[in-house]
């Protein structure tokens, strides 16, 4: 007979062995908090503690042991931690900062592991597969590793192979991410102001392509595409023959690191002009193509002997559809224009601002950021530290940014890092101001505009036909008693919080009352044979509790700023 009630994620006997790992882990790195703080600080192994403090404890900070737990958990905790790293706008700047030294490393498998692969996926071991493959890996990740190898024609490639059970684990994590997000949405003040759960579902779509190698391929192919006719952007090519959904044969681009100044130097390379094609290759991506490479760190650039950037690592994209480009537009617009009130419209319309974010507050502290500007011109202004105090202004308000648009903020910040490392003297918002201005007056030609005016009719058209139909279908709706009408008050869970304390303060003062009551009319109406030799010390631990519970009860009064 099967129970009525669902088991709960943290004892479904399948994670059980993953999950006291996990406890272990955040127990050992002094983490027991964030357990109790998600319901299952029952799992935890006690400690001692003195005076609050964890006995033996190590001297490093919080977010240094969260990045060392995420680091020591493998898998997609490490993916966690890279992805929240770009989330100013939902952790603190010291968190920010400890969880971006987060490296996707891991110790290699081992090759028969490799070859195993290998043979389940091509049907063939390497060495009659490739004309040469080097059994030491060139870079081992928490997904995959890479290794080193030679078509039989003489082509040099890069074979990355997934790590041999790592979809059954992140399978696991996902779950246990899931289960959290969700208990954490019902019963913690942070589940109030965000989605949790859909945060951890585009971290979940996010991860699961990445473990898809035949994606990626599909990714680079359309990166090539888009810069097909680009001199200036190589993307190399996929060896489909031998690339499955768990190995992936990429054609080896040589050059240097895109971040290497000095070889960059020794081989001649003008370095302001790879700067400006980096930040090139950014809009481009964004404002054209709206199909962007979210991993930009330098490792995944290089620069080949004609100048031209060569991109890997396809396993991470963004995309941008026509609104969002639009409304981004109009964000840099109300920026140059120093106009606070558009840029809270445009977030409102973005649905950036939720129900919490309170818009007479918001819209100030975007006027401060923008005033700071005002004196300075906007092509003087660094992206990164603009990007970083609109960050700062979305935490503060419970804000919670598209993950899109987050991704674009760390390729913005990025870009304008690498450009700054190769020409100190380099500035994005002046490089790209041309750029931004030409996207705009393209979506305002007569074609873009007769084309959205083509499409606003066929809407119009299509809406004017079934607005008969769903008219009737409202007014029937209407006269069955079967419409509701949802109401949304802002700050109603923290005012019913209020109340069940109030109300549970004035309990406990009435039942303190009437137990003071009570003893005086026992101590007078009540006294059997020998009560005497007791009663001084009863009513003397009596008084002291009464003390004790009354000084309590004040102290818990006076705290909450409400006497």
């Amino acid at each position: 007979m099967s129970s009525l009630w669902p088991v709960p994620w943290f004892a479904r006997p399948h994670l059980r062995h993953r999950i006291t790992q996990i406890v272990s882990v955040l127990t050992r790195h002094g983490l027991g908090w964030l357990l109790a703080q998600f319901g299952v600080g029952h799992l935890s192994p006690r400690q001692r503690r003195l005076f609050g403090r964890v006995i033996g404890g190590t001297p490093h900070t919080q977010a240094e042991h969260l990045r060392m737990a995420l680091g020591e958990l493998g898998g997609a905790f490490i993916k966690l931690g890279q992805v929240l790293s770009t989330r100013a706008d939902l952790l603190p700047p010291e968190y920010i900062a400890e969880l971006s030294k987060l490296q996707d490393a891991a110790p290699p498998v081992p090759f028969e592991q490799v070859r195993q692969t290998i043979y389940e996926e091509l049907g063939e071991w390497p060495e009659n597969v490739f004309g040469a493959f080097d059994p030491e890996p060139a870079a081992s990740a928490s997904i995959g590793q890479a290794h080193s190898a030679r078509l039989k024609d003489g082509r040099e490639v890069i074979v990355k192979v997934r790590r041999p059970g790592i979809e059954a684990q992140v399978e696991q994590d996902l779950e246990i991410l899931r289960g959290v997000s969700e208990w954490a949405e019902a019963n913690t003040p942070i589940g109030e102001y965000y989605n949790l759960a859909d945060l951890v579902d585009e971290f979940a779509y996010t991860l699961r392509n990445e473990l898809d190698y035949n994606l990626e391929g599909r990714n680079a192919d359309r990166f090539r595409q888009n810069f097909a006719d680009d001199e200036g952007i190589y993307v190399p090519h996929v060896h489909w023959r031998f690339t499955t959904s768990k190995v992936l044969t990429l054609e080896r681009v040589g050059g240097i690191k895109v971040s290497d100044a000095e070889a960059l130097d020794r081989a001649g390379i003008d370095r302001h002009g790879v700067a400006e094609n980096s930040v090139r290759l950014m809009l481009l991506e964004v404002f054209e193509f709206g199909f962007f490479h979210a991993d930009p760190h330098p490792g995944n650039f290089f620069v080949r002997p004609d100048g031209s950037i060569a991109l890997i690592d396809f396993g991470m994209v963004g995309r941008v559809d026509k609104r969002m480009q639009e409304a981004l537009l109009r964000i840099g617009l109300a920026a140059v224009r120093l106009d606070a009130e558009a840029l809270a419209d445009e977030l409102y319309l973005l649905g950036v601002a939720g129900g919490r974010a309170k818009r007479l507050a918001l819209q100030r502290d975007l006027s401060h950021l923008l005033g700071r500007y005002a004196e300075g011109s906007i092509k003087d202004l660094a992206a990164s530290e603009a990007t970083g105090e609109v960050m700062s202004i979305a935490l503060h308000h419970k804000l919670q940014l598209p993950s899109e648009l987050v991704m674009l903020f760390r390729v913005i910040s990025v870009s304008e890092s690498i450009g700054a490392r190769l020409d100190p003297n380099f500035r994005l918002f002046a490089f790209a101001t041309p750029y931004l201005r030409d996207f705009w007056q393209e979506r305002r030609s007569p074609q873009a505009t007769a084309s959205r005016f083509f499409r606003a009719a066929t809407d119009a058209t299509e809406l004017s036909l079934e607005l008969p139909r769903r008219a009737s279908r409202l007014l029937t709706e209407l006269e069955r008693g079967e419409v509701g009408i949802r109401v949304n008050i802002e700050d109603v869970h923290e005012l019913t919080r209020q109340l069940h304390r109030a109300v549970n303060r004035l309990a406990l003062s009435l039942l303190f009352a009437a137990l003071v009551v009570v003893l005086g009319m026992i101590a007078v109406l009540y006294r059997p044979f020998g009560w005497e030799q007791y009663s001084n010390w009863l009513f003397g631990a009596a008084v002291l509790f009464s003390l004790v519970f009354g000084a309590w009860l004040s102290w818990s009064i006076w705290r909450s700023g409400r006497p």
